[in-house]
């Protein structure tokens, strides 16, 4: 899966895409609490933040990465800074790994979920938005905390500064460690986000996505 470069930002932009597409994958293999911050900073222009713990929380985690995903890795922290040795030291991993995480249907469309609409509608390319929660089986990351709501928005321009918005909409909400999943418009989502589109809600559709298609 490859996030939308929008146009005109050169290896800057191709280097946040990168990111974005890596932080994609990594939803519940990495704690939300360092997710979430990880994407924070990639909203925020943090790349030396990026560069130096990215690496190294993939290591402390013991989280390994697909050939295509350390390839993602390269591309996105190669040039901010990150030691090529901490690079060289993130573990193999053959196949992706199937998510174990237990998601359902996200019903009530709270203050939370119309604050996060309000921005999703008017930001360019996105074509839905919808909603569920992650139930803790005690295990993994996230684990302990009862409920997690899990935002789900198809499409977008620059989907890593909408992932940082989002977050800050859902933080000044009481949402501790929020869980905003941008996710290209077509193609075949992680096991992760597979999972939670199958029982997830839909608060919102595009307009263009909604009609009929023509004969």
């Amino acid at each position: 899966m490859t996030a939308d470069v929008a146009s005109g930002g050169g290896a800057d932009v191709a280097a946040e895409a990168a990111c974005h597409d890596l932080l994609v994958r990594l939803a519940g293999r990495l704690p939300d609490e360092v997710l979430w911050r990880m994407r924070d900073w990639l909203a925020a222009d943090g790349r030396a933040a990026l560069g130096a713990m990215l690496p190294r929380e993939l290591l402390r985690h013991r989280v390994g990465l697909t050939d295509d995903e350390q390839d993602l890795l390269l591309a996105a922290v190669g040039g901010w800074g990150a030691s090529r040795r901490t690079l060289d030291a993130v573990l193999p991993l053959v196949v992706p790994e199937e998510s174990t995480a237990v998601f359902g249907p996200a019903d009530d469309v709270d203050q939370a979920a119309l604050s996060v609409l309000a921005v999703v509608r008017g930001h360019p390319g996105c074509v839905e938005l919808r909603q569920a929660w992650r139930h803790s089986d005690g295990r993994g990351p996230g684990s302990g905390q009862g409920q997690q709501r899990v935002v789900l928005v198809l499409g977008a321009d620059r989907p890593w500064t909408l992932t940082g918005t989002l977050q800050r909409v859902l933080r000044a909400h009481g949402d501790r460690t929020p869980c905003v999943e941008v996710l290209p418009p077509h193609g075949e989502p992680p096991s992760y986000h597979g999972a939670a589109i199958i029982v997830s809600v839909s608060v919102w559709r595009s307009v263009s996505m909604a009609a009929p298609a023509s004969s």
